[in-house]
């Protein structure tokens, strides 16, 4: 489940799945035009995907030899991505890969798990939308890795025609192909079974067996990891490319869950489909590392060690016990290399990171660990047998994650929040500090405020930086590591005029105190729907309450068993101090979210029923027990143990208060958040005779994909508001 943020803009940092919605409220004149842009802006632009001016190219990578750098882009705007690469040399690009039938990826031409798989990824991406690069010895095998809906492509540099090495098919389709680090095989999914491609001599060889006769899947990783663990990966290749590990996953004694397709011409079982939901409180998928492998609670991330040993992050059932293993994958034996505890939860990350100098380092075989021991995400240096040397970062700040080692000069290279929450940076510190002495406050190496994504060459000489601000769209750089100076621009947005114009407003950061005098920051006229309001005279504001990410632990972990209550205070404190300086009016406010943003917004509107006067609730969660385990537990714990927290929680328990207009939203082929949550809170609004509006897409999921259904929604949202704010 996701609120707004996970798909929105980074001034809201997506990625984390408690971003605040919009609060918006009548500006000065009540309904006069007040500013904003002299363009008219109409409703396509709000749908739009790319926005105007985020055109930028995607997937960003070097080659192997660090003289190129492929991505995905659309030179027409669109989501139809091609395969391009850019010479670090001499700065010239080129189109090295289309998809040979005009199209590639198209949302109809999709496998069911491929759909799915898409949808809790959040993917819109259309033609390429993933490759990979193949180097070695022979020239003539140096080149990229596209697979496609048809099957697996091979694209070298010479420009000839691509080969197709792997063909799939829709009724036995190629899921998930991953070059081995040699280059010489591609490992894949195939009928629930691990396969292998040798390119040499185009041999096929099946890894594992007997999925379908146990009722078992090898190699796809299950509902939870997909949605809630954000693990994507389902099978681990050795480095020396030896060896695969793989999951084994069990869904028999998770009860499925019926989802009906109401607005096909037809019915049976092509109209419905049967999904494994964990709901809060009942029985998980039994996952493992192979059919041998020791059955997890969550089995959370995996990494190969070194002499093939694998590290494996396994977290308990409560969140609040995270076990790092080492796995012998020849003995089978395993240990316990650490464990992170804590009473709130233990956070999953991807810092761990193996040093491989191996005798010539100071540690031989030691790692890199994150730890929020003190509150916020640090690293911390680990020798082999998993005892904790010492830090690496600290302070009330977070890293988000290590992007690079340079053993041979002894620096970490990551990024994180040390200039503020608001924003990333790429830093480096030592990795062999002095311990005896304070440490150093790390170096930054981007320059200028907002948002660096960034991806370090294999040389460790220059990276890509994917620069973008609450004031600019994305600027791609190639830049020298050592200072972070520009090389060479990649990719400059092209200024259009509706960019121009809408660049006059940009948001408006705000900070505000909290009822326990926590600071909140917040953004004024942040977004497309918001640049649109705003030409209606509304304001639209967006606050991040406590329970959000990239605040540390104190801060995100006031929602444990207080889901409903610290998070919808501080929406009310946020319509207060608007209020208090005239931007809105009481009784004359609005909301508006999606998911757990759409249950938010419907517990303030029930619960402050004299502030806010509608809101618009998007796949809203309305009572806990029908959301899944993981997601749930984290901040709930078990239904048998928390009924008084899973009560209050529940929407259906503050119907009752309920004064404002109510405008219920969802698709009902949702698999994530089921459209079986709206048609409760609409059994309780009917039995407290509560009136409601409701807009269903029959043919939607979580999020409307169409762009027909997205232009239909935002015009019917906007109607709802003019109608009731």
């Amino acid at each position: 489940m996701q609120s707004s943020g996970k798909d929105a803009s980074r001034e809201e940092v997506s990625g984390n799945k408690r971003r605040l919605d919009p609060v918006m409220a009548p500006g000065p004149g009540d309904g006069d035009v007040v500013g904003g842009v002299d363009l008219p802006l109409p409703v396509e632009e709000i749908i739009r995907y790319p926005l105007p001016g985020y055109e930028a190219p995607m997937g960003l990578s070097f080659s192997p030899d660090d003289r190129r750098v492929a991505f995905l882009f659309s030179p027409d705007g669109t989501l139809h991505c091609r395969l391009f690469v850019f010479d670090t040399s001499d700065g010239r690009q080129k189109l090295l890969f289309a998809p040979p039938d005009g199209s590639g990826l198209q949302e109809g031409n999709l496998c069911a798990e491929e759909r799915l798989r898409r949808e809790r990824a959040r993917e819109q991406g259309l033609g390429v939308t993933y490759y990979e690069w193949r180097f070695g010895s022979d020239s003539g095998r140096d080149g990229i890795v596209v697979p496609l809906p048809s099957g697996v492509y091979f694209q070298n540099f010479r420009g000839s025609e691509p080969e197709l090495k792997l063909k799939s098919s829709p009724s036995s389709p190629i899921i998930d192909p991953h070059l081995s680090p040699c280059g010489c095989m591609i490992a894949f999914i195939k009928d629930d079974e691990l396969y292998s491609l040798e390119f040499s001599d185009g041999e096929i060889r099946q890894l594992s067996f007997g999925a379908r006769e146990s009722g078992k899947i090898h190699g796809l990783a299950e509902y939870i990891a997909q949605e809630e663990m954000e693990r994507k990966m389902r099978f681990w290749w050795s480095p020396d490319s030896e060896n695969l590990a793989f999951t084994e996953v069990d869904s028999s004694e998770v009860p499925l869950y019926r989802v009906m397709h109401q607005g096909k011409n037809c019915v049976g079982p092509i109209a419905q489909e049967d999904h494994p939901y964990p709901f809060a409180g009942e029985a998980n998928a039994k996952v493992r590392l192979g059919p041998n492998g020791r059955e997890e609670e969550y089995l959370a991330r995996v990494n190969w060690m070194h002499n093939n040993a694998l590290a494996v992050q396994v977290l308990n059932r409560d969140h609040t016990k995270l076990k790092l293993l080492k796995c012998d994958v020849t003995t089978g034996k395993r240990e316990v290399l650490l464990e992170e505890k804590h009473n709130v939860w233990v956070t999953i990350h991807d810092c761990f990171t193996p040093l491989y100098k191996g005798a010539n380092s100071k540690y031989p075989d030691a790692f890199i660990w994150a730890s929020e021991k003190t509150a916020f995400g640090h690293l911390y240096l680990h020798d082999k047998y998993g005892t904790c040397l010492g830090p690496l970062t600290q302070g009330n700040w977070m890293v988000d994650q290590v992007v690079a080692i340079n053993e041979c000069t002894e620096l970490v290279y990551f990024t994180g929040t040390l200039d503020g929450p608001l924003e990333s940076h790429l830093y480096v510190t030592n990795l062999y500090p002095d311990w005896s002495l304070p440490l150093q406050t790390p170096k930054r190496l981007t320059h200028g405020t907002g948002w660096h994504s960034v991806i370090i060459d294999h040389q460790l000489l220059r990276f890509i930086d994917v620069h973008e601000s609450s004031k600019s769209p994305p600027v791609i750089s190639l830049c020298a590591l050592f200072d972070g100076s520009v090389i060479i621009t990649i990719y400059q947005p092209v200024t259009v005029p509706l960019l121009m114009k809408l660049q006059q407003l940009s948001p408006e950061t705000i900070q505000i105190s909290a009822k326990d005098g926590t600071t909140l920051y917040a953004n004024i006229t942040v977004d497309m729907r918001a640049q649109y309001l705003w030409n209606k005279g509304v304001l639209v504001w967006k606050l991040d309450n406590r329970g959000t990410a990239r605040r540390g632990l104190k801060f995100e972990g006031q929602l444990k068993h207080n889901v409903g209550r610290v998070d919808a205070e501080d929406q009310l404190t946020g319509a207060e101090w608007l209020m208090e300086r005239g931007l809105s009016i009481r009784g004359h406010i609005g909301l508006h979210g999606w998911s757990y943003g759409g249950f938010l917004l419907a517990m303030c509107l029930a619960r402050f029923p004299d502030v806010f006067s509608c809101a618009v609730a998007g796949a809203p969660v309305t009572a806990w027990d029908g959301y899944d385990t993981f997601y749930t537990e984290k901040y709930m714990g078990l239904p048998s143990e928390n009924k008084d927290v899973y009560e209050f929680a529940s929407i259906m328990h503050h119907v009752k208060n309920l004064k404002g207009k109510l405008l219920l939203v969802h698709g009902t082929i949702d698999e994530n958040v089921h459209f079986r949550h709206t048609a409760r809170l609409i059994n309780s609004l009917i039995a407290a005779r509560k009136p409601y509006d409701m807009l269903i897409f029959p043919d939607e999921r979580h999020m409307p994909r169409g762009i027909c259904d997205r232009i239909y929604m935002e015009e019917r949202i906007q109607e709802f508001l003019d109608r009731n704010l």
